[in-house]
């Protein structure tokens, strides 16, 4: 039995998501799939076997569908190996081989992860600041992670701590309201790490579970950037020593390499410990998920697979790699 087979065969050990989860995931990932093979289809029309000729064009499929050149690279060396070892590859095992080194590269990184809203540590208030520029949906993550979070049972805070936009601010507090949460902000303008300490003072009045900070969106400056990012972690832990928690970079998956380009503004400017890609189900670019999964070695968090309220999951790596290749 195949490593990618014994993954998905054990129901009792690996997480699966319910049937609305997946068919929303299926759906999401419904371009990206389409258009990945409906090029591989053509790349092997007519041929038996796997050769180099068919090695160089899912070079080129890979790449275009945004995997990155790097991790590209690396799955067509793995299958470079598989036809030296196996000396007859057949193009109808090619799908299989795929999906087996696509699971292995994310298996590396997103390891143990979560199946569902869970908070990861036992002290409370769980701290989540949240990075990333602007548009590429920050603030409706964050409003639908509030949502997720209440759901299941947490008492949620929110901090409007991208003071250098007014809309943000204003964003933000639509979500709250939407969502029915505390939200600490101050006028556009105030000093961001001022926002932070404020938030997590109310949150630990009021006894909540989870502390979400949204911070300023954009990248004029690296070192600017870094400042104010550290600033507002060394304020915030005046209150709740360890404090944030994790740091959350939300990527755009439509934007395809924009998005490693922004991962790696990020990831040099502050300690990114997780990722949240959004906007997948109106892009053909999925396969940016794979790559930035394995280049940055940050595990995938949450994938935005819908405009809906319900439509940002947990991303579970197997399912992922299922809906692709269903």
């Amino acid at each position: 039995m195949s490593f990618f087979k014994k993954m998905f065969s054990s129901e009792k050990k690996e997480p699966t998501l319910n049937e609305q989860e997946k068919q929303t995931l299926d759906k999401g990932l419904e371009k990206s799939k389409v258009s990945f093979f409906s090029k591989l289809s053509k790349a092997i029309a007519g041929k038996s076997k796997v050769d180099e000729d068919v090695l160089d064009d899912l070079e080129e499929i890979l790449v275009a569908s945004d995997v990155g050149v790097n991790t590209t690279l690396k799955i067509i060396g793995r299958i470079e190996e598989r036809v030296a070892q196996d000396k007859y590859l057949g193009t109808d095992e090619l799908n299989e081989i795929l999906r087996e080194e696509i699971a292995n590269l994310l298996s590396e990184t997103n390891s143990g992860e979560a199946t569902d809203f869970l908070i990861p540590i036992q002290t409370k208030p769980y701290v989540l600041m949240v990075v990333g520029v602007n548009g590429v949906g920050k603030t409706t993550t964050i409003g639908k992670l509030a949502y997720q979070f209440k759901k299941a049972g947490y008492k949620v805070v929110l901090g409007a701590a991208d003071t250098f936009r007014a809309a943000a601010i204003d964003q933000l507090q639509i979500w709250a309201d939407r969502v029915g949460v505390p939200i600490v902000r101050q006028n556009m303008g105030s000093d961001p790490a001022s926002v932070a300490f404020d938030t997590l003072q109310s949150a630990v009045a009021q006894e909540a579970d989870v502390v979400i900070i949204d911070t300023a969106g954009r990248l004029h400056n690296k070192v600017n950037l870094m400042n104010e990012l550290t600033k507002v972690k060394r304020v915030m832990q005046k209150v709740v020593a360890d404090a944030p928690h994790d740091v959350l970079l939300v990527l755009d998956g439509s934007t395809g390499q924009n998005a490693f380009e922004q991962a790696k503004q990020f990831t040099a400017a502050t300690e990114v410990s997780c990722l949240a890609v959004t906007k997948l189900d109106g892009t053909a670019k999925g396969g940016v998920v794979i790559g930035i999964s394995d280049q940055f070695k940050i595990p995938v968090k949450y994938i935005g697979v819908g405009e809906g309220i319900e439509d940002l999951q947990v991303f579970n790596k197997y399912a992922f790699v299922d809906s692709f290749f269903k």
